[in-house]
């Protein structure tokens, strides 16, 4: 795929008609649905037809199903992802036409013109980090704009143009083009290896989020986490390089005693967190708020104290971020709930990187309260799965019983010997089944494996996602049709 480099980005009026390639991705029709907001005419295609699709057709957009140069005949702006490949017929017609092609990310920063803007920045966290501080802005009537790499449960969108002067965008640092985003503030979750098939170190990425941290608008904010070594680490060599940080404003938050904004007493409560926050202000000294959130697992509460430290320094009362926080109900494929039958619950994860799986294998064994822990795990790229095998085996062992799909290309072609059996081969204690039948075989497999107070969790960044409700099915049948 390789790194993106920056550009400047373009005013809106200024891209006549603008056509995307692959639409239907939660990011591009995240920015079709608010440049449609905007006035702007859309056109766009994907490889299958979706309700994606449909929903943006509904709202103006020209959409057809498929590639082809013929699309371009009326556009003047392409907007393609890393995701395209550089043989796409459209990217093809495009240059060789002259035509300006904008990254997703710059058609992102188009959007983001004239706001003051949020990007919230990690390896891990960020889409749920960047939903919870678009709902506690909601809460807090910002009216924010915003664009989620996932679906917002509270309004069933990824993405909308809002009221408000805010807008609060994730950040993708997976092939450098967060750089084009120039925020007045960032939030950093963490830092660590990922996207090596992009960046050929840890040190490379690590410098790649100093880069971000550089691109923070003069007199604008910094929160970052005071426990992630990776976030520290950045933090500290970028303030090194700047001097003061460029007149931007640093704040912590995280279990350190160090933090601005510090976490302690992480409660379990089945589905939810809770956990006392002392916050840098909006309180007395040394006076902790105790605060619930929807959501389980301690890097919830983390990314809760994020939220609440980004609203907080904004401006925003204390009592209110609580409230929005309090109403945050989760975002899709984010331990997200697909059911229960037969006293079987089924829960959903977009955990595609081994610390994502530990985290929410870790959730997961709180929400189950004793009942067995079984994970379905899809990996997601050859590269990634080549580079983290043994690493996903360790954090599967957290489960009591797992099943390995075989690995979900994505964009790229396959890899001798790369197979999902690498992953199952190392985890520890022989508890994992490389399935390399038919997935579809495999939600009956789990009900003739699951028992009464188990949980099922279904794991990965590929079609992993649909086997939650197949999963359900095949426990309602078992049980006579009469489970929940």
């Amino acid at each position: 795929m390789g790194l993106v480099a920056p550009v400047e980005p373009v005013p809106l009026g200024e891209l006549g008609r603008v056509h995307f390639a692959a639409i239907g991705g939660a990011g591009m029709s995240g920015i079709a649905r608010i440049m449609l907001a905007r006035g702007v005419t859309v056109s766009g295609c994907d490889s299958a037809a979706s309700d994606q699709l449909d929903e943006l057709a509904w709202l103006g957009a020209e959409v057809s199903v498929g590639h082809s140069p013929s699309h371009l005949q009326a556009a003047d702006t392409l907007v393609v992802s890393s995701a395209i490949r550089q043989d796409n017929p459209e990217l093809v017609a495009a240059r060789a036409g002259g035509m300006r092609v904008l990254h997703r990310a710059a058609a992102l920063a188009s959007v983001m013109l004239g706001r003051r803007s949020v990007a919230v920045a990690g390896t891990h966290g960020k889409t749920t980090t960047t939903s919870m501080i678009t709902t506690v802005l909601r809460r807090c009537g910002a009216g924010p704009g915003y664009v989620i790499g996932g679906i917002l449960a509270e309004t069933g969108l990824g993405a909308a143009d809002g009221n408000g002067q805010l807008f609060i965008a994730e950040a993708d640092e997976s092939d450098g083009s967060f750089l084009m985003l120039a925020p007045d503030a960032a939030v950093i979750t963490c830092v660590e290896a990922d996207h090596l098939d992009n960046y050929g170190s840890l040190a490379e990425i690590e410098s790649a989020f100093e880069a971000f941290a550089a691109t923070i608008s003069p007199g604008g904010l910094l929160v970052t986490s005071a426990d992630d070594p990776g976030a520290v680490k950045v933090t500290d060599a970028w303030r090194a390089s700047t001097g003061r940080a460029g007149g931007v404003r640093v704040v912590t938050y995280g279990e350190s005693v160090s933090a601005d904004y510090r976490v302690s007493a992480i409660t379990p409560a089945g589905m939810a967190a809770e956990f006392d926050l002392t916050p840098a202000r909006g309180a007395p000294p040394g006076r902790a708020l105790r605060l619930r959130v929807e959501v389980p697992g301690r890097h919830n509460a983390l990314n809760a104290a994020a939220a609440y430290a980004t609203a907080a320094e904004l401006g925003f009362p204390g009592r209110d971020i609580a409230g929005g926080l309090a109403a945050y109900r989760g975002a899709r494929r984010r331990m997200e709930f697909k059911g229960e039958a037969d006293a079987v619950r089924v829960l959903d994860s977009y955990a595609h990187h081994p610390t994502e799986l530990a985290a929410d294998l870790s959730a997961a064994r709180d929400v189950a309260e004793g009942g067995r822990v079984i994970a379905v795990f899809q990996p997601h790229l050859f590269s990634r799965t080549r580079f983290f095998a043994a690493q996903f085996g360790a954090a599967l062992g957290l489960a009591d019983e797992a099943f390995v799909l075989d690995v979900y290309a994505a964009r790229e072609d396959p890899e001798p010997g790369i197979t999902g059996a690498l992953v199952a081969d190392a985890v520890p204690g022989g508890r994992a089944i490389f399935w390399d039948q038919d997935p579809q075989g495999l939600p009956a497999a789990i009900a003739d494996l699951a028992k009464p107070g188990d949980l099922v969790l279904t794991m990965g960044a590929g079609d992993v996602t649909r086997l939650g409700p197949l999963i359900v099915g095949a426990l309602r049948g078992r049980a006579g049709g009469d489970g929940r």
